[in-house]
C-alpha cells in the first residue's frame, strides 16, 4: 500500500508491526505482547490523524491510488456478472471516461453511470484521467432516458477533476452537453441518486449530479474548481492549493452544512482503499434505502422534489 505524506507516522508503526512478527516467525520467540501493543499504536494513530484530516489532506485521499474507483464500486455493490455496460451517444463515439449501463442489487434493476479512472499509466491516458468528452454526457443522458422509459432508478457515481479541456471537446459542445445534462436531469420521471465516490469538481461533476439525493463518502470533495486550479487563477502557482482548498469549503462536511447535500457515507478508517467491502456494503445500503423510499413517488414527484431541491439551494432571506 502507498503512503501519502501525512501518513507517514501510521508507516513507520506499520513497518514495526511487520518487524516485530517477522522476529517471532523466525526466532520463536513469545512476541504476541510486543505486536499487540504497536498495533494499539497504529489504531490510535490512524484515529488522531484520520479524526482531524484538513481539507487539503481529504483532497489528497480521494486521490489515492489505491482507492476504489467507478468500476470497483459496480463490481462490489452489484448482484454477480449483473453489470451490462452500454456503449456510444448515438451521435459521434464511445468516450471511455464516461462508463454506464444495466445492473442488479439484490435483484432490483438500476441503471449506473459514472465518470471511470485508470490504475496504469496507458488506462489513466485512455480514460482521461476520468475527464468526459462531450459524447461521455451524451451517452449519460442517453442512458438515463433510456431508464426512464423503463422506470429504472439511475444511481449517478462520480469520480473526476473535471470535464475534459481540450480543444476537440470544446469544438463538440462541452458546454451545451453539460448544460443539456443539468437541463434534462431536472425533468427525468425516473429516481436518481448521485454519490460523489472521488473527486468531485466544477461542470464535470454536475454533468450527472442532478439528483433525487446527492451523498458524498466521507473522504471526496465537490466544489466548483480542483486547490490546484484555484490556486494558479488567484495566486500565479500552485503553491497555494492548501488555501485554497479551506477556502473553496469543498469537504462533506461543508456540503451537508451548506445544503449541497443530503448525507455522508461512511468510510473505513483511513479511507475506502482500507476496506474496500465495508465501503460497497455501506454505499448499496444506502442506494436500497433511497431506491425504497422513492418507489411510491410517481414521475411527477420525482421531477417536483428534484427541482425544488436544487431550487432551494443558495437561497437568501434577509
Amino acid at each position: 500500500m502507498e503512503y501519502l505524506s501525512f501518513e507517514l507516522p501510521i508507516k513507520d508503526l506499520m513497518d514495526q508491526y511487520q518487524t516485530c512478527s517477522l522476529v517471532g516467525e523466525e526466532s520463536g520467540v513469545d512476541v504476541k505482547l510486543a505486536c499487540s501493543q504497536i498495533e494499539d499504536k497504529i489504531i490510535e494513530k490512524k484515529k488522531e490523524i484520520y479524526h482531524n484530516l484538513t481539507p487539503w489532506q481529504r483532497v489528497q485521499l480521494s486521490r489515492h491510488p489505491d482507492r476504489p474507483y467507478t468500476l470497483d464500486f459496480i463490481k462490489g455493490i452489484t448482484d454477480k456478472d449483473s453489470f451490462l455496460e452500454l456503449h456510444g451517444d448515438r451521435n459521434f463515439a464511445d468516450d471511455p471516461a464516461m462508463i454506464g449501463g444495466l445492473a442488479t442489487i439484490d435483484g432490483q434493476r438500476v441503471m449506473i453511470i459514472g465518470t471511470q479512472k485508470g490504475r496504469t499509466t496507458k488506462e489513466r491516458q485512455h480514460r482521461r484521467f476520468g475527464m468526459s468528452n462531450p459524447e461521455g454526457y451524451r451517452k449519460a443522458l442517453r442512458l438515463m432516458k433510456l431508464a426512464e422509459k423503463f422506470r429504472i432508478p439511475v444511481i449517478s457515481l462520480i469520480d473526476t477533476p473535471g470535464a475534459y479541456p481540450g480543444l476537440e471537446a470544446e469544438e463538440r459542445g462541452q458546454g451545451e452537453a453539460i448544460a443539456r445534462n443539468i437541463f434534462e436531469m431536472t425533468m427525468l420521471k425516473t429516481p436518481i441518486f448521485v454519490y460523489i465516490i472521488g473527486e468531485g469538481a466544477s461542470g464535470g461533476a454536475l454533468g450527472i449530479g442532478v439528483g433525487n439525493k446527492v451523498y458524498m463518502l466521507e473522504n471526496t470533495w465537490y466544489t466548483v474548481i480542483a486547490p490546484e486550479s484555484c490556486s494558479s487563477i488567484l495566486w500565479r502557482n500552485w503553491d497555494h492549493k492548501e488555501d485554497a482548498a479551506n477556502a473553496l469549503k469543498l469537504t462533506p462536511q461543508d456540503a451537508l452544512r451548506e445544503k449541497f447535500i443530503d448525507g455522508i457515507i461512511e468510510e473505513p478508517l483511513g479511507g475506502a482503499h482500507y476496506e474496500p467491502k465495508v465501503a460497497y456494503e455501506h454505499l448499496k445500503t444506502s442506494i436500497l434505502q433511497n431506491i425504497k423510499a422513492f418507489s411510491k413517488f410517481t414521475g411527477k414527484e420525482l421531477e417536483t422534489q428534484r427541482q425544488d431541491k436544487f431550487i432551494a439551494m443558495g437561497q437568501f432571506k434577509g
